[in-house]
């Protein structure tokens, strides 16, 4: 039997949902927004904490790539429920034992584990959501979750303006042992109980590859995701060394840039809800938000120059503004696929472009940057260029998915 779909976007689906997300996205940044006084109390040089913060942040993306796939599959195989409970086992534990560490090898090690665990929060949770929110309102329903959950990096920066580094891990670990008990009251999909009946291949990963159709349609919902990763991954996260070459005398703290960009990323994912709702388009809400990040792009690279602290802090926050496109991009990869195989793409795509941070724009940034003549700000500036133009041309092949049915399957 079909369970009927709650007709308020404030299910407790939808509530459970955004606070899994909220914390997902506190322990997921802490990192970025401690990394100077962390690294600093195991007496590293300043170079040091540079590189080796560029290291454990891929080490994080690297499990985040890993922990996509598994999750992914295991929510086709056994349920979107299986996988919100143990990833919030897994980051939860990993994360209180990140208030433990005493080198960087440990750090990295450990930042990898919490990786794998926070890779299934945000994909299983717009799933259940997609498929339990009637289509009509699933735009502005995935628009609250990420709203709401995307508020944990303010919560973090509060946490580490008020705590030891180590105390912030302990909190995070602590919340999400706490949301453990609100996933008692969330049912499971109903659209994933019907299928679990039919002799139907489920969470194959390896589909997405074997039929050209389904796999542009996984590679293009992968790329129009970039500029969210780049944003914060480089401008935001170092926004300090930008600051340092930019002239700008007062010091910068990275974790204050990121809580100013996800506080406005916050207000651009529930904005683009409403946006993509009122146009009946999901491409075009896109697009809008495109033109917003590449405008704010170029205003970090030119009005900055002997600027001040303040200024990039806004900068950063137009930019956070501008990628305020993340539920409508998971939530659009949720709509590419069938049930099938639908937790699989929506779990795996948000993480594809986290571990693209990894395996390709942190690389990319770094070979750039080290070329004669380029230097670090250049360096950002053609990594800017490259990624949009990629995430464009993704996004034309991509097809609207806003009136989509999502109960069928793929074969």
């Amino acid at each position: 039997m079909t369970v009927q779909k709650p007709r308020s976007i404030f299910s407790i689906a939808v509530i459970v949902a955004a606070l899994g997300y909220f914390v997902d996205i506190y322990d997921l940044l802490l990192f970025g927004i401690i990394r100077l006084p962390s690294l600093r109390s195991f007496g590293l040089s300043e170079e040091q904490v540079l590189t080796d913060g560029e290291a454990i942040f891929q080490w994080q993306m690297w499990g985040l790539l890993i922990g996509g796939i598994i999750a992914g599959v295991i929510g086709d195989k056994r349920g979107r429920l299986s996988v919100l409970f143990g990833s919030i086992i897994l980051y939860s534990v990993a994360n209180i034992a990140n208030g433990f560490v005493e080198t960087v090898d440990q750090y990295k090690w450990i930042r990898f584990i919490a990786g794998l665990g926070l890779a299934g929060e945000l994909g299983a949770g717009i799933t259940l959501v997609s498929e339990l929110t009637p289509k009509e309102k699933r735009g502005l329903a995935t628009s609250m979750v990420a709203g709401i959950g995307l508020t944990g990096a303010v919560v973090a920066f509060i946490m580490k303006e008020n705590f030891d580094w180590r105390t912030c891990y302990f909190i995070g670990g602590g919340l999400g042992l706490l949301l453990l008990i609100l996933r008692i009251s969330v049912f499971e999909s109903s659209m994933f109980k019907d299928v679990k009946k039919l002799e139907v291949s489920r969470g194959n990963f390896f589909m997405l590859f074997t039929n050209a159709d389904r796999f542009k349609r996984y590679l293009c919902g992968i790329l129009i995701g970039l500029p969210t990763w780049f944003v914060i991954g480089v401008l935001v996260t170092f926004s300090n060394e930008f600051g340092k070459l930019f002239g700008i005398k007062e010091p910068i703290d990275p974790g204050k840039s990121i809580m100013y960009a996800y506080a406005a990323i916050s207000l651009g994912d529930i904005a683009i809800g409403f946006v993509s709702q009122w146009l009946k388009s999901r491409k075009i809400a896109l697009y809008i938000f495109y033109a917003i990040t590449i405008i704010f792009m170029v205003l970090f690279f030119t009005i900055q120059w002997d600027g001040s602290a303040s200024k990039m802090y806004w900068i950063c926050a137009g930019l956070g503004f501008g990628t305020g496109f993340w539920a409508i991009f998971v939530t659009m990869g949720a709509e590419q696929f069938g049930t099938n195989l639908r937790a699989t793409a929506a779990t795996t795509i948000p993480n594809m472009v986290r571990g693209m941070l990894a395996i390709f724009i942190l690389p990319l940034f770094k070979w750039l940057r080290g070329m004669d003549g380029v230097g670090y700000v250049n360096g950002g500036i053609y990594t800017a260029i490259i990624v949009m133009v990629i995430t464009l041309i993704a996004a034309a092949f991509t097809r609207e998915t806003f009136h989509k049915d999502l109960n069928y399957l793929e074969k």
